[in-house]
């Protein structure tokens, strides 16, 4: 009975306050698939973010091993009602930090940096910035609530950034 309250208050820890990592670097295993994502470019992002009054969300991610970030995959950022919200008032990057599969070496040495920029050393982390590339708004760990919460809670440190 303790074991079982005790495990169940460590998974509890782990879904509110996030996956540990450290240092976040992705983890290039040649005997994982290979896919093929880019490298992001931050300040190519931050320009079109100031140019379409726009705000940059960076998901620090642990996509296929984090059970948080899977879950606010699954219930808020797959959404269509977020991805809409994002459409119209994100330039969204995803940072992530997969097991399954590696990265291309230009992209995992790209989030390797962003992580240390941004101190993400666990996931999932929420980083908003403006179109200057000042950081407005932080969340580490779940976020609470759906699709709806996320995109008030954005929308509120948009203007209060103004």
């Amino acid at each position: 009975m303790i074991k079982r309250a005790v495990g169940i208050l460590i998974l509890g820890l782990v879904v509110a306050f996030g996956c540990s990592r450290s240092p976040m670097h992705e983890q290039a295993d040649s005997s994982t698939p290979l896919t093929n994502s880019q490298p992001i470019n931050l300040a190519a992002s931050i320009a079109r973010a100031k140019a379409e009054n726009k705000i940059v969300l960076l998901d620090f991610s642990g996509s296929d091993w984090c059970p948080p970030c899977i879950q606010m995959e699954k219930t808020i950022l797959s959404k269509p009602e977020f991805q809409a919200y994002a459409d119209s008032n994100l330039v969204f990057l995803s940072v992530n930090f997969p097991s399954k599969f590696h990265l291309p070496p230009d992209a995992s040495a790209t989030n390797d940096l962003l992580s240390a920029q941004f101190a993400a050393e666990g996931v999932p982390i929420l980083v908003a910035l403006d179109g200057n590339g000042k950081e407005i708004w932080r969340h580490r760990g779940a976020f609470d609530g759906g699709p709806k919460e996320l995109a008030v809670e954005l929308d509120a440190v948009k203007a209060k950034a103004k």
